[in-house]
C-alpha cells in the first residue's frame, strides 16, 4: 500500500506552487481596495445590498477590536488583507440581509425550533465524521457550507438556479485547495458538506472561529470576558430564518466552541440533546495546532509556529477545564459521551444510540443514507498529515500532564 502520509516541512516559511503563487499575486493586487476599516466595510456592505439596517449595533465594538488585532498581525500579506476584508464584509452583508428578511417576514420569530441534537468536541475527535454521518439521511436539518457562509440570498438572486451562492463557494473551495492542498487531509471542505453553525455565530462577531483565523489576543480576551447568551440567541434567530427559507424540522449542530458554552447552549436551546466526543488529547491537540498553523499561510508571510502552538495548548486546556466543570449541566437523559475508538469500531451502532437518545426512529431511508455515506468516506482515504510535539516545539510529557485530568475522567 502506498504511504499517503504528508510531512509539513514548510509551516514556518510557507512554499507554494507556481499556480498558487500566480493566484496569490492576483489576489494581493486587490488589497489597496480592501481597507480593514469598520466604516469602509459598512459602506461597502450597504452599497452591495442596498440595505442599511444592521440590527442591534453592539457588534460594532467587537468588530473594532478584531480589526485592530488583524491589522497588527506580523507579516500580514496582501492576500490576507483581501481574505479578511472579504470575510468581514460577508458578515456585515449577512446582518443586513437577515434584518431585512425579519422586517418583511416577522412571522419568522414565531417559528418553533425543536430541541436540536448538538455534537460537542474538539476537532479530530470524530465530530466532523459523526456530523456528516448523522446528517446523511433526511432526519435532521443541516447546514451545507455554502449556506453557512451566505445564509440569506440577495434580493437580486432570490430564486435563481443554480444558486449563485453555491457557485461562489465552488470558486472559494478551489482557491483554498490550490493554496492549501493538504488542508483536506485535516478537515475536508466542500461546497455541500455539512458545516458547523460557527459560521452563523460569526455574523454576530462573537465566535471561537475568529481566533482560529488569526492571532487575535485582544479579541479573544474580550470574547472570554462576555456572556455569550445574546450571540447564541442571534444564532437561534438565524436558524429560524433558515428553516423558514429552506425548511427542515430538527437541527443537527456541531462546534468545538460549545465545549465552554454548555450552560449557554442549554439556556438558549432548552431540551437540546448533546453528544460529547472524546479522544486521546495529545493527537487531538497536535492536529488542531497543525490546522491553525498550516492555514495561517492564507494571511501571513512567516508563521510563528511555536508561539501559536504554545498559545493553543493554553487555549485548549482552558476550554476543556470549563467543559469538565460544566459537563453535568446536561444530564444523562439528554447527553452521551462517545469515545473516538468506540465510534470507529461501530459507527452505525453509535448513531443508533444517538437516535434513540434523541427519540428519533432510524428509518430504512436514514440507515441506507448513512451506510452509503460510510462506503464513500473511509478514514484517511485522502491521506494523513504527520504531527509530533517536536515540530511545534512542545514537550510531550508536559502536554500530557496538562490534559491528564480530562483524559482520566473521560478516557480511563
Amino acid at each position: 500500500m502506498t504511504d499517503t502520509t504528508v510531512h509539513l516541512d514548510d509551516l514556518a516559511e510557507p512554499r507554494f506552487t507556481a499556480d498558487a503563487d500566480q493566484l496569490r499575486d492576483m489576489i494581493a493586487s486587490l488589497a489597496p481596495d480592501c481597507p480593514l476599516d469598520s466604516d469602509a466595510l459598512h459602506a461597502k456592505a450597504i452599497a452591495d445590498t442596498g440595505l442599511d439596517d444592521f440590527g442591534a449595533d453592539d457588534y460594532r465594538e467587537r468588530l473594532e477590536v478584531y480589526l485592530a488585532d488583524v491589522r497588527d498581525v506580523d507579516g500580514l500579506t496582501g492576500v490576507g488583507v483581501v481574505n479578511f476584508y472579504g470575510q468581514l464584509l460577508q458578515v456585515l452583508k449577512n446582518r443586513l440581509l437577515l434584518t431585512d428578511l425579519l422586517s418583511r417576514h416577522p412571522e419568522i420569530h414565531d417559528v418553533e425550533l425543536e430541541p436540536p441534537v448538538v455534537i460537542v468536541g474538539l476537532p479530530r475527535t470524530g465530530t466532523t465524521h459523526l456530523h456528516n454521518l448523522l446528517g446523511a439521511g433526511p432526519t435532521f436539518r443541516t447546514l451545507p457550507y455554502w449556506e453557512g457562509v451566505e445564509p440569506f440570498p440577495l434580493a437580486s438572486e432570490a430564486g435563481i438556479e443554480p444558486d449563485p451562492r453555491r457557485s461562489r463557494m465552488d470558486m472559494a473551495v478551489e482557491v483554498m485547495n490550490l493554496v492549501m492542498p493538504h488542508f483536506p487531509l485535516m478537515h475536508e471542505m466542500t461546497t455541500d458538506h455539512v458545516h458547523e453553525e460557527i459560521q452563523l455565530l460569526a455574523n454576530d462577531v462573537s465566535t471561537m472561529l475568529m481566533e482560529t483565523l488569526c492571532d487575535a489576543p485582544r479579541w479573544r480576551d474580550h470574547y472570554l470576558s462576555h456572556d455569550q447568551t445574546p450571540h447564541y440567541e442571534y444564532l437561534a434567530t438565524q436558524l429560524k430564518a433558515l428553516q423558514f427559507l429552506r425548511g427542515g424540522r430538527r437541527w443537527l449542530l456541531k462546534s468545538p466552541q460549545h465545549l465552554e458554552q454548555l450552560t449557554v447552549l442549554d439556556k438558549v436551546f432548552p431540551g437540546a440533546v448533546v453528544v460529547c466526543t472524546h479522544r486521546d488529547p495529545l493527537p487531538v491537540v497536535l492536529s488542531m495546532i497543525a490546522m491553525v498553523t498550516y492555514s495561517a499561510r492564507m494571511h501571513r508571510s512567516r508563521v510563528p509556529v511555536e508561539r501559536i502552538a504554545a498559545s493553543w495548548v493554553d487555549r485548549l486546556d482552558s476550554m476543556l477545564s470549563v467543559f469538565m466543570r460544566d459537563r453535568d449541566t446536561i444530564g444523562p437523559d439528554r447527553s452521551v459521551d462517545v469515545r473516538f475508538d468506540d465510534f470507529m469500531a461501530d459507527e452505525l451502532g453509535v448513531t443508533e444510540r444517538i437516535y434513540a437518545l434523541a427519540g428519533e426512529p432510524v428509518t430504512d431511508v436514514a440507515r441506507a443514507a448513512m451506510t452509503e455515506y460510510l462506503a464513500g468516506h473511509q478514514r484517511n482515504r485522502l491521506g494523513r498529515v504527520a504531527t509530533s510535539c517536536e515540530m511545534f516545539g512542545l514537550d510531550e510529557s508536559n502536554v500530557r500532564e496538562r490534559f491528564a485530568p480530562y483524559a482520566e475522567r473521560f478516557l480511563s
